[in-house]
């Protein structure tokens, strides 16, 4: 095949790739760029193409570019964050992958493939300070954010007792707790009952999705950075350091990078951490609660979860059953929420029918408490000014745990294409509900591409975040 075959091939093949990617040759010289890059750099693909690296990124500092590294010193560089700027001066964050290319010993090219993630690095910035403000004092500033105690969970069932007692008994201590809970269940308000009625109830109370924020920034966020660790590091302390004296909750604990959950375990033996990119030791007092909504046992058999740390923070374990093996706190719960929702929609929806009951516990709830909430709130919202809320008020999903769609019946009056519409907008929204909002674990389990799923959010009027 000859040599501008494989050249097309090559600029065809990096059209279809989602990241952005950047081959230089032995010279340094840009010899493919694709748009998404372009877009990603805010610059012009010509601005880039048969240019020399250093030309076309005169910010960069030949030290800091990952780019010269693989082509000066054949070193590759995998999942390296950079902040740096463009042709324009335009400051942007990416994760870079960046490999020499080596032919008969020697460097011919080298190829950057790299992911924008300018927005979460802004995003993070922004979620430290703000962490680092509302653990500072400030007697005089009005303090909206919801602080939960155990006055706020309700249930008489007997393993939701058992679940509850535990975490009464945890908050008299200061030893680490590990909760085990589906979806909604409502690990964070047994972690916040537990944090503020304790002894560390007037010191900060932090919480991190482990799943929320990228690998690469994840350690920077709990640990805090050095300046001069990567190229735009500043130093910032991170959630340990804003906690210090309170607690860190530390939620879906098995999505975090399997390396740094043996960091983290380091951190509870020898009670400091040194920022990323740092060489100081800095001592810290942090209570930790870490939840998960997987059995631990699976998580740590799938590798998700290093045994050593389970162990050292399993020193409490708390299991809440989900709402479907406590079924007889459905009628009390949906009572409470429905006293909740009269007074934020401003209705007077005294009770609920016994066939409203009977209905609202036939239901399977993958989405536990919250699904149950989301079904009371819509019910409320809808209602027009009836006192009793029946079971022609109620609209419940028709996903059920295992996921399997239960059977619907077909109107013979409403056109196919606007009937599997609306059953494909029921099918996303119970997925949206189980997955708890999140855009890719929904796209996971619905086995479709996350941009289709944003696609169908978007045509039916849906939200995910």
């Amino acid at each position: 095949m000859k040599k501008e075959y494989y050249e097309k091939i090559i600029e065809e093949l990096i059209k279809l790739i989602d990241e952005g990617v950047y081959i230089v040759d032995e010279k340094g010289v840009g010899r493919f760029y694709n748009d998404v890059m372009a877009s990603m750099e805010k610059v012009n693909v010509e601005d880039v193409l048969d240019k020399k690296f250093h030309e076309a990124f005169p910010e960069v500092r030949n030290t800091d570019s990952t780019m010269l590294k693989a082509l000066l010193k054949a070193e590759p560089t995998v999942g390296q964050q950079q902040t740096y700027k463009n042709f324009y001066g335009k400051e942007i964050t990416t994760v870079n992958s960046t490999i020499p290319i080596i032919s008969d010993g020697k460097t011919v090219a080298a190829i950057e493939v790299a992911k924008d993630i300018t927005d979460i690095r802004r995003m993070s910035d922004t979620l430290l300070e703000l962490q680092k403000s509302k653990s500072e004092p400030a007697p005089q500033r009005n303090n909206t954010i919801k602080r939960y105690t155990f006055d706020d969970i309700y249930g008489k069932n007997e393993d939701f007792q058992v679940a509850l007692n535990r975490a009464r008994k945890a908050a008299e201590n200061d030893a680490s707790v590990f909760i085990y809970g589906e979806t909604g269940t409502g690990k964070e308000l047994f972690a916040q009952s537990i944090h503020y009625c304790g002894k560390r109830k007037d010191k900060p109370f932090l919480a991190q999705n482990c799943a929320a924020i990228p690998e690469s920034l994840l350690e920077g966020i709990l640990f805090g950075t050095s300046k001069g660790s990567f190229t735009g590091a500043v130093d910032r302390e991170g959630m340990f350091e804003q906690a210090n004296g309170g607690t860190l909750l530390l939620d879906e604990i098995s999505a975090m990078p399997y390396d740094l959950q043996s960091k983290l375990l380091r951190v509870l033996q020898e009670d400091y951490i040194r920022r990323v990119g740092g060489m100081k030791d800095i001592p810290v007092n942090v209570r930790i609660i870490a939840t998960v909504n997987e059995p631990p046992e699976e998580l740590i058999a799938q590798g998700k979860l290093r045994k050593d740390l389970f162990y050292r923070l399993n020193v409490i374990s708390i299991q809440i059953p989900a709402l479907r093996e406590r079924a007889d706190d459905i009628p009390v719960l949906a009572e409470r929420l429905l006293e909740k929702y009269n007074k934020r929609f401003e209705k007077e929806i005294w009770m609920l029918s016994d066939g409203a009951i009977k209905k609202l516990k036939n239901h399977d709830y993958p989405g536990n408490v919250r699904e149950l909430e989301n079904i009371i709130e819509q019910a409320v919202s809808m209602g027009d000014n009836e006192h009793v809320l029946t079971e022609k008020n109620l609209v419940m999903p028709t996903a059920t745990r295992r996921g399997k769609i239960q059977a619907v019946e077909y109107e013979k009056n409403i056109p196919l294409d606007k009937y599997l519409g609306e059953v494909e907008a029921k099918i996303i929204k119970a997925a949206l509900l189980e997955a708890g909002g999140n855009i890719s674990k929904t796209a996971d389990q619905l086995q479709i591409k996350r941009q289709t799923l944003q696609h169908k959010l978007k045509k039916y009027n849906l939200t995910g975040k």
